[in-house]
C-alpha cells in the first residue's frame, strides 16, 4: 500500500476508535484518546471524567472495551491506559457533551451557552467559544455564537494550542451541532510579550562627534594605488603633452577647414523658378482652351433655341 493510502487508512481508524469510545464511554465523560503504535502492540491512552466507570467493577468494563477494539478494527494486542481529566470545564469534548445534554433536556440555548463559558472562563482558561448550530427555536435553522476572552482562528497556533470539542444534541426539531474551542490557562501564544522591570540595560556605544561628515571631508583622501601587473602592456608617455603632438598634422587640419564652403544654394534656388514658370503657361493655356470650348457650347444652344421658335410658329399658322 502506498503511504498516501496508508494515512488515509490510519486516520479513518482512529476517527473510527474515536466514535465507538464516544458511544461506549458517554456516561463516564469522555475527554478524547490518543493513539501510538509499538513494537509491543497499540498503545490507547483515554481521557475520561469518571475514570472508574471506564474501568468497571474488577476490570470487566475495559476488558470488553479492549475485545470488541480487537475484533472490529484488527488491532494487534491493545493495551488501554485510562487517565482522569484534572479540569472537566477545560476539556472541550467533555464540555461539548454535557452541553448538548442540557440541551436534550430543555434548557433555553441562551441560558445553557452563557452558563457553560461563564464556568470555563472561570476555570482559568485565556479564551472560549461556543457555536450552536441548527434548528435552536423554530423550523428555520441558524447558527449562536457565544465569545469570552481571546480565541485562535487560523494558523499553527489554532491547530497546537487551541482544544476543540463537538458533541450532538437531539432534539424534536432536528439536531444541533455544539462546538467548543477552549485556549487552556499558561498556552503560550506567539504574540505573547513579556515587560520587565528594574533590568540592567548595557549601555549604546554613541558614535563620536569627531566622525562625522565634516571630519571625514577635512581629513585628505587615500592615494591612489599603483598601476597593476594587469596594465603592464599600456604605454604611458613620459614626454610633456606639447611634444607628444604632432604639429604637422595640426596644420594640414586647420587648412582644410580654412577652405571656403562649396555654394549649392544658387543651384537649388534656381531649379524651382524655371518649373513654377513652366507651370504657369501650361495652366493659363487649358484655361483658354476650355473658355473657346464654353463659347462654342453657348452659340449652338442659342441656334438650337431659334430654330425651335421657328418651328413653333410655323404650326401655329
Amino acid at each position: 500500500m502506498a503511504d498516501e493510502h496508508q494515512f488515509i487508512e490510519d486516520g479513518l481508524q482512529r476517527s473510527q476508535i474515536d466514535e465507538f469510545f464516544a458511544d461506549e464511554l458517554g456516561r463516564a465523560g469522555y475527554g478524547g484518546m490518543d493513539v501510538a503504535k509499538t513494537p509491543m502492540g497499540t498503545q490507547i491512552v483515554l481521557k475520561a471524567e469518571k475514570p472508574g466507570m471506564v474501568i468497571g467493577k474488577g476490570g470487566k468494563n475495559i476488558r470488553k472495551v479492549t475485545r470488541e477494539l480487537e475484533e472490529r478494527f484488527n488491532l494487534d494486542d491493545p493495551q488501554i491506559d485510562v487517565q482522569e481529566v484534572d479540569e472537566p470545564d477545560l476539556n472541550a469534548r467533555i464540555v461539548a457533551d454535557r452541553l448538548a445534554n442540557a440541551l436534550e433536556r430543555g434548557w433555553y440555548f441562551r441560558k445553557a451557552g452563557h452558563t457553560t463559558i461563564d464556568r470555563i472562563m472561570e476555570s482559568g482558561a485565556l479564551g472560549a467559544e461556543i457555536v450552536l448550530s441548527g434548528k435552536v427555536t423554530g423550523a428555520r435553522s441558524r447558527v449562536e455564537k457565544f465569545n469570552r476572552g481571546y480565541i485562535k482562528h487560523n494558523g499553527e497556533p489554532a491547530q497546537e494550542i487551541v482544544d476543540e470539542g463537538q458533541g450532538v444534541a437531539v432534539m424534536k426539531l432536528g439536531t444541533i451541532g455544539v462546538t467548543v474551542k477552549i485556549i487552556p490557562p499558561g498556552a503560550e501564544l506567539p504574540d505573547d510579550f513579556e515587560i520587565h522591570e528594574d533590568v540592567d540595560v548595557e549601555p549604546v556605544e554613541q558614535v563620536a562627534e569627531s566622525e562625522g561628515v565634516e571630519s571625514l571631508l577635512e581629513e585628505e583622501p587615500e592615494e591612489v594605488p599603483d598601476v597593476g601587473e594587469a596594465d603592464e602592456d599600456v604605454e604611458v608617455p613620459d614626454e610633456a603633452p606639447e611634444e607628444v603632438i604632432d604639429e604637422d598634422v595640426v596644420e594640414e587640419v586647420i587648412d582644410e577647414t580654412e577652405e571656403e564652403p562649396v555654394e549649392t544654394g544658387d543651384v537649388d534656388d534656381e531649379e524651382p523658378e524655371e518649373e513654377l514658370d513652366e507651370l504657369d503657361e501650361e495652366v493659363e493655356a487649358e484655361a483658354e482652351e476650355l473658355l473657346d470650348e464654353m463659347e462654342e457650347a453657348e452659340a449652338e444652344s442659342d441656334a438650337e433655341t431659334e430654330s425651335d421658335a421657328d418651328e413653333a410658329e410655323e404650326d401655329e399658322e
